[in-house]
C-alpha cells in the first residue's frame, strides 16, 4: 500500500537524461518506487493520479530568491508553487534576518525592507537554528539558508567603511562557524550593498576558508556586473584561490560571450564555479543601492537619511553624482514605495514620477528615500548588452542554475517572482528550444541540489524526498508581465512537497508540508 501512485507519466530526472515512461509511488515523505516497466499498474494506493501526456519533474529549486520573510505570505507561496518551485534558497546578497544581534536585525529590516520585507512577528530570529525552526512545517515550501556576510560585518563593525581588524575577524569567523554548524548551506555576499561593499578580498577569503572546510558554497552578488563583470570575477577568483572555496555567482547577466568566457577560464583551471540567471532583461533591487554612492550610506539608515536631508550634500550629489547616473535612472521604474504619501509613484518610471513632483530626478530620489526611510524598490532595464539572445546563451551554459531573484513586494514588482521558472519551461524549453526537457530538469533542480548540498532533493529516484511536479509540456506558460506582474503561471497540475499534495488546480492545498533544509 502506497500513499500516492503517479501513473503513466514521463519522468524527467534532474541528471539531464531525456524523459522516460515510468510510474512513481510515494510512501510518507519519500519516493518509494520508480518503475519503468509499468509495474505499478496494479499497485494499491490511497491516491492514484493518471499522468499520461504529462511530464513528472523533481521539485524545482530557486537558487536565488528573496523569500526570507515573504515565504510565509500565501501570495508568494502560490506564485512559487504554480511554477513547480518547491524549495527556496534564502539569505542572499549578504543581508537577511539571521544570524543577527538586535541592532543588526533592525538595520537589515530597515535597509533591505524593499527586498526581503519584514519578519511577520515582532521579534525576528537571532540564530540560524531559530530561523530554520521558524520555517520548518510552517509553509508549503522547503527553505535552505545562506549565512549573510553583511550581518556578520554589522555585528562586528557596524556599517562603518573600515577594514576588519583581528578582533572583528575573530567575531565574524565565530558567528559564521556557528551558523554553518547550525545547518546553513554557505556564505553570501552583497558587494554592491552596505556594508558588504566595504569588505576587501582578505576579509572574504578568511571567512571562505571556514565555508570550504564545511563543504559549503560561497554565493556572491559581485562587485559589479555587465561591463564591470571582469573586475568582479577577478575578485571571486582571488577569493577562491586563497580559500579553496566553491563559488557561485548570483544573477549573472550581461554580454554572454564575455560572461561565459570568464566562467570557462575558471573551469579550465579546475575552479569549482557555477552561476544562476533568470530569463528577463530587467533587474530589480532597492533604489538606494542603484541611485546613491556607497560612502553616503556608511553608518546605517539614520546616518544616510541625515546626509540626504543636508542641502549641501544634495547640492554636491546634483553636480557630481546624479548626472553620471542619468541613463540608469531613466531606465528605472518604482516597484515599491514604503511611504503612503508617495504610493502614487508605484509603477511609474522614476523620471515621470519626478516630473509629476516637479523636481529634478536626483532631488526626487532623495525626497523619496527620506519619506520612505529607504524602503523603496525599483525595477530597471539592463543595458542593451543583455538582450533576449544573451539571456538564452547564458541559460544554455553547462553550469547555469535558475534563480528568480524574486521580490514579492509592492504593487508593481518584477514579474520574475511569478514567472521565471515557467518562462524557462515554456519560452526557453518548448518554444526557443534552448534546453531539452531533460536539460531543463538539470538546470531547474538537479544542479542546485548538488550545489547547495541538498543531498536528497533535485532528482526523481527511490529513497529521495518526494518533491515532485506534474506539468503539461504543451501549456506550461508564464503569464506575469511588467504591467501585470502578479499573474500566476499556468500548466502545472500538481505539486508534491515531501510527499504531500501542496498545490493543485491553481491553489495551495496544504500549507505546512515544507521543511527547513540543512546542508
Amino acid at each position: 500500500m502506497f500513499d500516492v501512485v503517479l501513473r503513466g507519466g514521463a519522468v524527467v530526472d534532474g541528471d539531464g537524461s531525456p524523459p522516460r515512461r515510468a510510474d512513481v509511488a510515494l510512501a510518507g515523505d519519500r519516493i518509494a518506487v520508480v518503475s519503468e516497466s509499468g509495474g505499478l499498474e496494479n499497485a494499491e494506493a490511497r491516491r492514484v493520479v493518471e499522468c499520461r501526456e504529462r511530464l513528472l519533474f523533481p521539485g524545482f529549486i530557486d537558487a536565488h530568491v528573496h523569500g526570507d520573510a515573504l515565504v510565509f505570505d500565501p501570495a508568494a507561496q502560490v506564485a512559487a508553487l504554480a511554477q513547480g518551485v518547491t524549495t527556496f534558497v534564502v539569505g542572499q546578497d549578504g543581508l537577511s534576518f539571521a544570524p543577527a544581534s538586535a541592532k543588526t536585525s533592525r538595520y537589515v529590516s530597515e535597509y533591505f525592507a524593499a527586498v526581503n520585507g519584514c519578519w511577520p512577528t515582532h521579534a525576528p530570529p537571532r540564530s540560524v537554528v531559530d530561523l530554520l525552526s521558524a520555517y520548518d512545517r510552517a509553509t508549503p515550501l522547503n527553505v535552505a539558508t545562506l549565512v549573510p556576510h553583511g550581518n556578520l560585518r554589522l555585528d562586528a563593525l557596524g556599517a562603518a567603511n573600515v577594514p576588519a581588524d583581528a578582533a572583528a575577524m575573530t567575531s565574524m569567523r565565530a558567528m559564521l562557524e556557528q551558523a554553518l554548524d547550525d545547518g546553513a548551506v554557505g556564505l553570501s555576499t552583497g558587494l554592491d550593498y552596505v556594508p558588504g561593499s566595504f569588505a576587501d578580498v582578505a576579509e572574504l577569503a578568511a571567512l571562505c576558508e571556514l565555508v570550504a572546510s564545511a563543504d559549503g558554497v560561497y554565493v556572491t552578488h559581485m562587485r559589479g556586473y555587465e561591463a564591470a563583470a571582469p573586475r568582479g570575477m577577478a575578485e571571486v577568483r582571488e577569493i577562491v584561490d586563497r580559500s579553496g572555496v566553491a563559488a557561485h555567482i548570483s544573477h549573472y547577466h550581461g554580454p554572454a560571450d564575455l560572461l561565459s568566457g570568464l566562467v570557462d577560464r575558471m573551469l579550465a583551471d579546475d575552479i569549482d564555479v557555477t552561476f544562476d540567471s533568470y530569463p528577463y532583461v530587467f533587474g530589480s533591487s532597492i533604489l538606494a543601492m542603484t541611485a546613491l554612492p556607497p560612502d553616503l550610506q556608511e553608518g546605517g539608515a539614520e546616518a544616510t537619511l541625515s546626509r540626504l536631508e543636508d542641502n549641501r550634500v544634495r547640492a554636491e550629489l546634483a553636480v557630481n553624482w546624479f548626472p553620471a547616473k542619468a541613463d540608469e535612472l531613466a531606465r528605472t521604474r518604482l516597484s515599491h514605495v514604503g511611504a503612503p504619501a508617495f504610493s502614487w509613484a508605484e509603477g511609474m518610471l522614476l523620471t515621470a514620477a519626478a516630473d509629476r513632483a516637479a523636481r529634478p530626478v536626483g532631488d526626487f530620489v532623495c525626497q523619496l528615500l527620506i519619506a520612505a526611510r529607504l524602503d523603496v524598490g525599483a525595477v530597471f532595464r539592463h543595458p542593451p548588452t543583455n538582450s533576449d539572445d544573451e539571456v538564452s546563451a547564458l541559460l544554455r551554459h553547462d553550469v547555469q542554475l535558475v534563480g528568480s531573484d524574486g521580490i514579492f513586494l509592492g504593487r508593481s514588482p518584477h514579474p520574475r517572482a511569478w514567472g521565471a521558472f515557467a518562462r524557462c519551461l515554456g519560452t526557453h524549453t518548448r518554444d526557443r528550444r534552448d534546453w531539452t526537457w531533460g536539460e531543463a530538469a538539470a538546470h531547474l533542480a538537479g544542479r542546485a541540489a548538488r550545489r547547495f548540498g541538498l543531498a536528497d532533493r533535485g532528482f526523481v529516484r527511490a529513497g529521495l524526498a518526494a518533491d515532485l511536479v506534474v506539468l503539461d509540456p504543451t501549456t506550461v506558460t508564464d503569464n506575469a508581465t511588467y504591467d501585470d506582474p502578479r499573474r500566476l503561471a499556468t500548466g502545472v497540475d500538481d505539486v508534491y512537497v515531501n510527499g504531500v499534495l501542496a498545490f493543485k488546480d491553481g491553489s495551495v492545498v496544504t500549507s505546512d508540508c515544507g521543511r527547513a533544509l540543512r546542508r
